[in-house]
């Protein structure tokens, strides 16, 4: 097992729909509807969370 980092991940349901709303611990966000891509962003970091990149998926 690995030593904990402190970094903080956090997903949010948005109720009354199927789209999840993601903060990473560097406070860029992003919205998917699947649980797997949320994770896959949120653990790519610092890939994908630069401020000229798109913020989340368009559906």
């Amino acid at each position: 097992m690995t030593a904990p980092t402190g970094e903080v991940y956090r997903i949010d349901w948005l109720p009354g729909t199927d789209t999840l709303h993601g903060t990473c611990h560097c406070g860029r966000e992003y919205t998917a509807r699947d649980p797997v891509e949320m994770w896959q962003w949120m653990l790519a970091h610092p890939q994908g969370h630069s401020v000229d990149e798109p913020r989340g998926n368009s559906s």
